[in-house]
């Protein structure tokens, strides 16, 4: 250290101070006596075991979507065996759109208040306990057991859609947020893949009443000890955020004091979100439509090809994920919200349009290529949403924005199922899929009215 007169004070040491670790570790000088760096800007770093997090939610997210075409995939068997008509077993796959919607917004107030780890162990509990009452429901006359059950495992769901947007702005830094909520959303599809092509592969359409029981028996379990695992270990091993935040979006996300009706009241005056709502919930509201009703659409054309309809709904669901991936990589490394949306938007059109026009062709192995083409955009649109509502939306939680959108997916999903439905008894298949075409084009457009104000970016870039 030097006085103003250029003499050393000798009872000093020169340290350096390194403010990118909490604590503080001061140096003393040695070869850069005299030198002090002293670092005023945060520097943030991400947490190694960020990965880890994000599996354990990717799995925990699964067990709970495979379960929800877990009745409708192979619609005609329970409706044989239990002896229920075809709505009510459309229904186990509605009552996940039905229970979302009024529980969005206290399970939205509890993410909010209480983190990550406490919501999570709180959907996987749910998730294994409705898993279990399944098991229960084996016998012809316990549908409603498993009903029980499915509504439980329906309800637990709360807190698992709103979270990967959330999970990734809180374990990961700037360029790898976009990358993650995709992954996030991959856990999803991942569970509705393997929700169309289980249940299909379990359970013999053919077998007897003892067979087809035993069939459900094994399938019940099944899952039964998966959710078991999950909950065992995120109940051990997850944690609600890293010892640091990853990025200046999140450390200044976290700083600022949250209230959810405040929150909501911005979010429900914020144009372009608005509009994102209505658009984001059109388009998936046409996925949840046609997923569940997907085994009665396939069967209409190729009799028997029960075990084809399951692996029709996982190629869409896996082109989708694909789809995903691809797309959180490209917002990571554009952040071209906007354009990325609407792209893929638009694309969806033109692949539902396919996917109309081939169905009756004869050729299932054709409804497999166009089924590809519908699943890359329509389910890789899927975390661009979910990224572009917390462009527009920052710093409100990730929390709130997307499960506010989700809400009005659930909302979009039950009308146009119940539509498409209706349209399929009524006018046949051709019109009712011609119709989603036109209800996918109008979400392009409204799309195309969202102006690309990216606060999130901003933030980033100021900092």
């Amino acid at each position: 250290m030097f006085t103003n007169n250029g003499q050393v004070l000798q009872n000093e040491i020169p340290k350096i101070y390194l403010s990118d670790e909490d604590p503080k570790y001061e140096i003393p000088g040695s070869v850069m006596d005299g030198i002090i760096l002293d670092v005023n800007e945060p520097q943030y770093k991400v947490s190694k075991i960020r990965w880890l997090m994000l599996g354990f939610f990717v799995m925990y997210s699964a067990s709970n979507a495979l379960q929800w075409t877990q009745y409708t995939i192979i619609s005609d068997i329970v409706v044989n065996y239990y002896g229920v008509t075809g709505k009510v077993v459309s229904w186990t796959s509605m009552v996940y759109m039905i229970a979302y919607v009024p529980l969005i917004f206290p399970a939205s107030w509890l993410l909010d208040k209480t983190g990550l780890r406490v919501t999570t162990i709180i959907g996987s509990l749910g998730t294994c306990v409705g898993a279990w009452m399944k098991v229960f429901s084996v016998p012809q006359d316990m549908f409603w057991v498993g009903f029980t059950g499915q509504t439980i495992v329906a309800i637990s769901q709360v807190f698992i859609l709103n979270v990967p947007p959330r999970l990734a702005a809180v374990w990961f830094g700037a360029d790898q947020v976009s990358s993650a909520c995709s992954i996030g959303v991959f856990g999803n599809q991942l569970g509705i893949a393997l929700g169309f092509l289980l249940p299909p592969i379990i359970v013999r359409a053919q077998g007897t009443v003892e067979e087809i029981g035993e069939d459900f028996k094994f399938m019940f379990y099944l899952v039964a000890a998966i959710t078991t695992v999950l909950l065992v270990l995120i109940v051990l091993f997850f944690k609600a955020a890293p010892a640091s935040p990853p990025s200046a979006a999140a450390d200044l996300g976290a700083a600022l004091d949250s209230n959810f009706l405040q929150s909501l009241k911005k979010l429900m005056t914020n144009r372009n979100y608005i509009l994102l709502l209505i658009s984001y919930g059109l388009n998936i509201g046409v996925f949840y439509a046609i997923s569940t009703l997907l085994n009665e659409l396939v069967l209409r054309y190729y009799p028997g090809a029960n075990a084809d309809a399951g692996r029709i709904g996982l190629v869409i669901v896996v082109a989708g994920m694909v789809g995903s991936v691809v797309c959180g990589y490209i917002l990571d490394k554009t952040h071209r919200f906007k354009e990325t949306t609407l792209a893929v938007y638009a694309a969806s059109v033109v692949g539902m349009i396919i996917f109309t026009f081939t169905l009756d062709c004869g050729q299932i192995a054709v409804v497999y290529f166009s089924s590809i083409i519908l699943g890359f955009f329509m389910t890789g649109y899927l975390p661009v949403g979910f990224e572009f509502a917390s462009e527009v939306t920052y710093p409100e939680p990730e929390g709130t924005t997307s499960g506010i959108l989700n809400a009005c997916v659930q909302v979009f999903g039950i009308i146009l199922t119940l539509l498409f439905e209706w349209m399929l008894a009524e006018v046949g298949d051709r019109w009712a899929n011609l119709t989603l075409c036109v209800i996918l084009a109008v979400g392009t457009v409204i799309t195309a009215c969202i102006r690309s104000d990216l606060r999130r970016q901003a933030a980033q870039n100021k900092a």
